[in-house]
Formats: C-alpha cells, structure tokens, sequence
C-alpha cells in the first residue's frame, strides 16, 4: 500500500508589507525568486538580507593586477564576491584558493561559486583563518601566491542574521564567534573579564572614549541576549546624545568581537609570514575597518619594504569613491593598503 503523499505548505508570508525579521526576508534572501524586491533593495544603497556587497572591487583589481595562469589567494573568502571577480581575470589556466573560518556560510559561498562555473581545478574551498595560510598552500603543493587578498570586514550575512550574535539591530544570543564550534561566546567573555581588563580591551579594540564608564557597568554581567547588551551600553551612557550612545554600542561590539575571536592574533601571525606565501613581484592587498587593523598592516608594510622582503608599497592608504560609499554605506570605514614582494 503506497503512503500519501506529505500535505503541501505554503512558504510563511510576510507579516507586514516591509518585514523586519531576518527569516521573513525570503525574498532577498533569494534573488532568483523575486529579482524586483532584490534590486530595489540594491537601489537604496541597502545590502540585501543575506548577502554582502564586495567592497573596492576597481581598486583591489587594480592594486593586484591579476593575470591568466596566476595563482590567487582569497584569504577571507566571505560570500565570494570579490574571489569571482579575481576568477574571471585569471583564466585560462588560473586557480584560486579560499579560506574562510565560518562553517556556516563557507559552503554556501563553495555552492555559489561552482554554480557559476568554478570547478575544482579552478577554485578549492579551505575553511580556516588567515593564520594557517602557509600550511594550506603547502598542503597544495604551491611555494607562494602571485596575488593574495584579506579582507578584514565582517560579511554581512553575519552581522544581518541574529542568530550569529552579531546584530544591534534584532535580538539573538550573544555569541560572536566567526565559527561557532570553537572558543566561548561573548556572553561568557564578557561575564568572565575583570572591569580594568575590558577598559583596556575597549581603548586598544575600538578607542572607545567612555571605556572607564563602559567597563564597570559590563564586565562580569550576564547578558544573554545582543538587545540586553545594547540596552545596558545606552543606560550607561544616557547624559550622552543619542548619536554618540549609538556610536558606542557600535564601538563596544566590534571590541567583544575581535576578543572574542582573537582576531588581532591572527592578523599579526598572518602579516609576519605574508612575504613567504607570496611568489617573487607577488602582490598582497589588505582591506581593513578601523584604527587597530590599520595600524598593524601599515607598520608591517613599512617594516616589509625596510627589509627588502616588499620592493613596494601603497604610498596612501586608499578609501572608497563618493559614489561607493553612497551607493554602499557599509564601506564607508574602508582602507586599502597594498604590498608587492621583492622579485628576486
């Protein structure tokens, strides 16, 4: 006797007109299904739920100059935005490899990038961070890169989707973490961290002007939840204008999150063995976000070129156009720096 076939369920419709929930933005979440709403948000100068808007593609192309045949480095691979373009200006005969430490959206972006026609012997998909580049190019047989991209940015389908902790805008747990199956989530960071210490981590992740408030007021508190915490900064800060205690809740995640995923380590580990992935007149661009990124990958440029590992690089930092940060606002922190290694 044959089973009945399960009943058919109708997709969960908006609750409004303009949803405010991440889950109900299905129609941003897949372009392919509603194009209009996609460009539309696109339009606004919006990242649509979801996904991430690669940033200073002209310029990163422009600072690598990828050619045919080269070997390419996406060290923080993201949704793949700026790896497919690199992809594109290294056929024929080019390969890619990408790392990205997030097991949630790494195969989501190795799925993107094959439906587009990157096959194994194109594109290889390694989930790891930027630290344990110099094993994963052994592991495939290469001594170096010709060209290597960071991208030091969080992706949006991070920061959008409550769930990951990232958010100030929707409730979710306080977590944080780039990979959820390592480490502690900032809940239990925060909880754990004596007030003196989190002052200091605040100044030195984010130089946040009201550390010696802010961290009396946190550390060794149990705030479950991303909105708990944002509501306990604000009342902390409530003499400040609004626009200020804004500023400050911004500030204070961006500290949590590069403590709670240890991401000035990795940078500094991945900036000392730069020059020996990279191939002779190979070329390096990093693209950071704030004060403390920055400062660390323009000291290690300028230390690279006094030692004669770099033969140049970027005399300025360089920023997003006008019509990018319009069109992108997320890009607006943006700074590009660029190193090329000594040819011989």
């Amino acid at each position: 006797m044959s089973e009945e076939p399960a009943p058919h369920r109708r997709r969960v419709r908006y609750s409004g007109k303009n949803p405010r929930r991440f889950v109900e933005k299905y129609k941003e979440h897949d372009p392919a299904r509603d194009p209009a709403t996609f460009e539309k948000v696109l339009a606004s100068g919006k990242t649509p739920a979801g996904t991430h808007r690669p940033i200073m593609v002209t310029e990163i192309v422009a600072a690598l100059a990828p050619r045919p045949g080269e070997v390419v480095v996406d060290a923080t691979l993201g949704y793949g935005g700026h790896a497919r373009e690199l992809l594109a200006r290294i056929q024929p005969g080019g390969r890619l490899l990408g790392l990205d430490a997030d097991p949630v959206e790494l195969p989501k972006t190795e799925a993107r990038l094959r439906a587009a026609g990157f096959g194994p012997e194109t594109f290889t998909a390694h989930r790891s961070n930027f630290a344990g580049l110099s094993q994963i190019l052994a592991a495939a047989g290469l001594n170096g890169a010709d060209c290597l991209l960071a991208d030091l940015g969080v992706s949006s389908m991070q920061l959008d989707d409550p769930a990951r902790g990232f958010s100030i805008k929707a409730d979710g747990p306080l977590d944080m973490r780039m990979n959820p199956r390592r480490g502690q989530p900032a809940s239990i960071f925060l909880l754990k961290i004596k007030p003196d210490e989190f002052a200091q981590l605040l100044s030195e992740n984010a130089d946040e002007p009201h550390a010696s408030e802010l961290a009396p007021a946190l550390a060794g508190q149990h705030f479950p939840t991303t909105l708990k915490l944002v509501e306990a900064i604000r009342r902390t800060l409530a003499r400040q204008p609004g626009t200020e205690r804004e500023l400050a809740v911004r500030r204070v995640f961006q500290a949590l999150r590069i403590a709670v995923n240890d991401e000035f380590a990795a940078l500094e580990a991945f900036l000392r063995m730069l020059p020996g992935c990279l191939n002779p007149a190979g070329r390096a661009a990093i693209l950071t976000f704030h004060s403390g990124e920055d400062r660390r990958v323009k000291k290690a440029f300028a230390a690279g070129l006094q030692s004669g590992d770099f033969e140049a690089i970027s005399a300025e930092v360089i920023r997003p156009t006008a019509a990018e940060r319009h069109a992108n606002p997320r890009s607006t922190s943006a700074k590009l720096r660029w190193a090329r290694r000594a040819a011989a």
